[in-house]
């Protein structure tokens, strides 16, 4: 199926008629599109245009469009939305939006639906902690916000009404506009609700102005964001009020499709160097007002019993779940570090905190309390891997991995047929434990991964090849692959030139250095390695190792090493793997023919 089509509006002020001729326009030249989503203050700024307005809610005028609103505040707000409130169509817990009219629908307060297999999360108000009323959000809808970001799955869409504080740190200067950077508009509890959600598009609104961020990437995810400030419908300068995207569904997207990232990606300007101090501020002030429910959200009635402790002490939720908590000693729940200790050992929270799990069979985790004598692998990684590792399509324990792919299975690592290949025989190399990158397993794997490198620089070697190694090593990436890609030995000589060429391009230098071995190789690899910053090296025919740490702030393309191949290669029209993709039955026919002629040098027959 086609991916869904979306206008995207920022404040509409009850301009419906300028807004609705304007999308009729829209859709007849480029649609037909399945929605509109407007974000900022719906309603009128005056009473002048509630006559207007009202034409639509009482159904004198049409809406050509399916149009949701998360700007539930101005003239007119009161009356319709009580209205609405009341009609028995409404009534229940009700997130997918309350009707308005034909074509309209209210995004009340926060919650989470599904529209055209998109996930679309929302926040809709202002901020006011003064209890329920129309045109407001509360404590009550910011944490369920933040207990619905904890469910699996990957949000497409976040509606907000206020820009995130901060969202330009980290952005190219030239394309801020100057307003942006005025804090009317901004809120910085969208700032720390948003790096939590990690929406793949942010829309927001209020400020009056369009900015498109660069994309950014997500702490602890492997998507980037979207953040798009959308202006008011008929401003006076004339800026963009109304966007399309077309974005598929996570939901039907595969991992590595999920994984890319554009070359023009920074990192979150919520977690970025610079700004630090100014995020740790904004997380300080926002969960100083957080509620008793977000750092306790199970009844302890049958909670396990400890030493020392009685049913009346409840765990502290966040601190068993992340190994801190805001606040501190002012936090009147417990800081169970032996709750937090089983709960790296893979023990679900569920058993810990609440003494049974809901989930049952279907719960991955452990219903029992582990020793000391526990397999090293759940200290080694912890549960959060383990929770990755039902998404990650590298993870051989993940319903997501393509078996189909696989080739050989060692102790620590296995080998694969890359998907998307650049050439025929491209492999990678990956971890069969859930890592971001070779470097951070212990140093013990790297036996195994040295054999699986000889046996394919022997496998290539009878087939008239060299092979290249390279690893884009990032500190918070997803499944650590090495990539192998066999060049011709008549074009070897000229690698080394077009690495070091590709380099000045973007810049930089290589670190050089040569070894007899790749178990030496490895060893300074390991040297060199700060997990502070991301870093990429190859392995040329040879021994010759280079390597460039890269920057925080340095914009680096993930698939530079690719992209170098393709065009030694002569093919630069392969450097998109996604170009390059084939059906599961070429691939299944591949990696057998594969298996056959690797046999001979699989150092795991």
């Amino acid at each position: 199926m086609a991916p869904p089509r979306i206008l995207l509006c920022g404040d509409v002020f009850g301009r419906l008629n300028q807004l609705f001729k304007r999308v009729l326009s829209v859709n007849k030249s480029a649609g037909p599109f399945d929605a509109l989503l407007c974000v900022g203050q719906f309603f009128p700024d005056s009473d002048e245009r509630l006559e207007e307005f009202m034409d639509y809610v009482d159904g004198r005028s049409p809406i050509p469009i399916p149009t949701y609103f998360i700007g539930d505040y101005g003239f007119g707000a009161p009356k319709v939305l009580s209205a609405a409130s009341r009609n028995s169509a409404n009534l229940g817990f009700k997130m997918d939006g309350f009707r308005i009219c034909d074509n309209l629908y209210w995004l009340r307060g926060s919650g989470k639906f599904t529209l055209h297999g998109l996930s679309v999360m929302y926040l809709s108000g202002k901020e006011s902690w003064d209890g329920p009323q129309f045109g407001v959000y509360s404590q009550d809808d910011v944490d369920a916000l933040r207990a619905l970001a904890e469910e699996p799955g990957i949000v497409d869409l976040f509606l907000t009404n206020e820009w995130p504080s901060g969202v330009t740190n980290g952005a190219s200067i030239s394309d801020i506009p100057t307003a942006a950077s005025d804090s009317t508009g901004c809120n910085s509890a969208v700032s720390v609700l948003v790096a939590e959600i990690k929406p793949r598009y942010h829309i927001a609104g209020t400020k009056g102005i369009f900015y498109a961020r660069e994309p950014y990437s997500n702490d602890g995810a492997v998507h980037v964001t979207r953040f798009l400030g959308l202006a008011s419908v008929g401003n006076k300068d004339k800026q963009k009020f109304i966007h399309a995207i077309s974005p598929t569904p996570a939901s039907t997207m595969s991992a590595s499709e999920i994984s890319t990232k554009p070359p023009n990606s920074t990192s979150s300007p919520y977690t970025s160097t610079e700004p630090k101090a100014q995020h740790k501020e904004i997380t300080k002030r926002v969960n100083d007002d957080l509620s008793d429910s977000q750092y306790w959200r199970y009844d302890v009635s049958k909670k396990r019993q400890k030493s020392g402790t009685g049913d009346g002490d409840k765990p502290c939720f966040k601190f068993i779940y992340s190994g801190s908590c805001p606040r501190g000693e002012k936090c009147s729940f417990q800081h169970d570090m032996d709750g937090r200790e089983q709960y790296l050992r893979g023990v679900c929270i569920d058993f810990l905190i609440k003494g049974k799990c809901e989930r049952g069979p279907d719960c991955t985790f452990k219903h029992s309390l582990q020793d000391e004598g526990e397999s090293h692998s759940h200290r080694r990684y912890g549960l959060k891997d383990a929770k990755r590792s039902k998404e990650c399509w590298f993870c051989l324990s993940s319903p997501n991995v393509e078996l189909h792919l696989v080739i050989s299975i060692g102790e620590s690592y296995y080998c694969a047929l890359a998907k998307g290949p650049l050439v025929q025989d491209h492999v990678l190399l990956v971890p069969i434990e859930h890592s971001p990158n070779t470097l951070s397993l212990p140093e013990e794997c790297d036996p195994e991964l040295v054999r699986f490198q000889s046996s394919l620089k022997l496998y290539f070697k009878n087939q008239g090849n060299d092979v290249v190694f390279f690893e884009w090593v990032a500190r918070r990436g997803t499944h650590a692959n090495l990539q192998s890609i066999p060049v011709p030995s008549a074009r070897v000589a000229a690698i080394d030139d077009i690495f070091h060429l590709a380099a000045k391009r973007l810049g930089f230098k290589f670190t050089t250095m040569k070894f007899s071995d790749n178990s030496n190789g490895r060893k300074w690899l390991r040297e060199q390695f700060d997990k502070n910053y991301n870093l990429f090296y190859v392995e040329l025919p040879g021994g010759t190792i280079l390597l460039h740490s890269v920057d925080e702030s340095e914009s680096f393309p993930v698939q530079f090493g690719r992209e170098v191949l393709a065009g030694l290669l002569n093919m630069p029209e392969r450097a998109d793997w996604r170009k390059c993709t084939l059906s599961k039955e070429e691939e299944t026919k591949m990696t057998e023919e594969f298996k056959k002629r690797f046999e001979e040098v699989d150092p795991n027959r």
